[in-house]
């Protein structure tokens, strides 16, 4: 699915945000990738789908060469992966369907999603997505008037219903309480589970890495530190990743039991 070879990424200014990574994820992983800020967590999501350009090396996406692509074949690549970011990105000023429907802008003609004509065939993509994550009766609902956690779902969403072989989730909880953080990434973690679609998240905090990642990759200034599964991480694996001890800034704060079944607090 993904493999990166020797891939370095400087911005304009000299600041290296990733240096000679060498990586592997095989199709239907799921894969948690942690790090201090600064440590190259979005930069290296973001050169997945060529957001962000290569200084070297090479990023090759379902046996595409990401790197020096025209951008006929960047737009093919991303038509493939999904992208759900930290902020939403939902236009609040239209309907929760609405907004799921943007998912579907590469397979329909700009002038029927321009005028609003979407065929009778995405209409039930974008509803059966909704469905996925539990909040098919927002469909008609304004994105304004949603909770965080009800937002954050129709990205999820949004990202579903480009029925897309890669998911990219660039720290999907930062902006929720604990209880709707899990939800949130229980609903990636069983999208994944059931779809077989691959699934890269960045997170921050290290307990829901534990509890939901399979895999971990740690980040400590552009290289990777650590590559293995989850279950052979302990706290002396996340101090050698973050290169300092672990504070309780680190670790989302408890909300219900996490071995019971997420309850989102926002009313979703």
């Amino acid at each position: 699915m993904i493999r990166l070879e020797d891939l370095s990424v400087t911005y304009p200014g000299g600041v290296e945000a990733l240096r000679g990574i060498d990586l592997t994820i095989d199709d239907g992983e799921f894969v948690v990738v942690v790090g201090l800020s600064g440590a190259g967590k979005s930069t290296l999501l973001r050169v997945l789908n060529g957001l962000v350009p290569a200084t070297s090396g090479s990023v090759i996406v379902e046996g595409t060469q990401v790197v020096g692509a025209s951008p006929a074949t960047l737009r093919q690549i991303r038509s493939g992966i999904g992208m759900i970011f930290q902020t939403f990105n939902l236009v609040n000023r239209t309907t929760v369907l609405n907004n799921v429907l943007m998912g579907r802008l590469s397979v329909v003609p700009a002038w029927r999603s321009t005028l609003g004509l979407w065929p009778a065939k995405d209409r039930e993509a974008a509803m059966v997505a909704l469905e996925r994550v539990g909040i098919v009766e927002k469909a008609y609902v304004r994105a304004s008037n949603l909770s965080g956690g009800q937002q954050q779902r129709v990205g999820i969403a949004r990202a579903l219903a480009q029925e897309p072989g890669l998911m990219l989730a660039d720290e999907p909880v930062t902006a929720l309480d604990p209880v709707t953080s899990r939800h949130v990434m229980g609903d990636l973690q069983r999208i994944n589970r059931e779809l077989g679609i691959t699934t890269v998240v960045n997170l921050h905090f290290l307990d829901l890495a534990r509890e939901y990642g399979r895999r971990l990759v740690g980040l400590r200034d552009g290289e990777v530190v650590f590559d293995g599964d989850i279950g052979d991480v302990n706290d002396e694996t996340f101090r050698d990743i973050y290169g300092r001890s672990i504070t309780a800034e680190d670790m989302l704060a408890m909300g219900d039991n996490p071995a019971s079944p997420p309850v989102d607090s926002e009313g979703v």
